[in-house]
């Protein structure tokens, strides 16, 4: 498997096609303070977390030694975009987004 999405409420989907990637993101209507975020994590490590009203959360769960990214107020298009590079394999083209670098990020992303 080279990359799989958590749906809100944490169930696997393996190497979704973008029919189902959409329907996952559509769960973000019944995000809630234990469920907050949808993910999709690439066998490299890379993963993109995506919360409802836009934030997303871009992180390399293999290592510690990137900050853990965001951009705020992202499209449901450009998100579903971003996803689908991820899937491919395609890490620079996301990396080369202007990510906010926070050390100190608290939340839980690609749980």
């Amino acid at each position: 498997m080279s990359y799989f999405m958590y749906d809100v409420m944490g169930v696997a989907v393996d190497e979704p096609a973008p029919e189902a990637m959409s329907r996952v993101l559509d769960g973000l209507v019944n995000a809630d303070d234990e469920h907050p975020d949808v993910s999709l994590s690439h066998e490299s490590g890379w993963c993109l977390s995506a919360f409802r009203g836009g934030l997303l959360i871009w992180e390399d769960t293999e290592s510690d030694s990137v900050a853990p990214g965001e951009i705020r107020e992202v499209g449901r298009e450009e998100v579903l975009r971003l996803f689908g590079l991820l899937a491919a394999g395609d890490i620079a083209s996301v990396e080369a987004l202007p990510w906010r670098r926070s050390p100190a990020f608290s939340s839980e992303p690609c749980t």
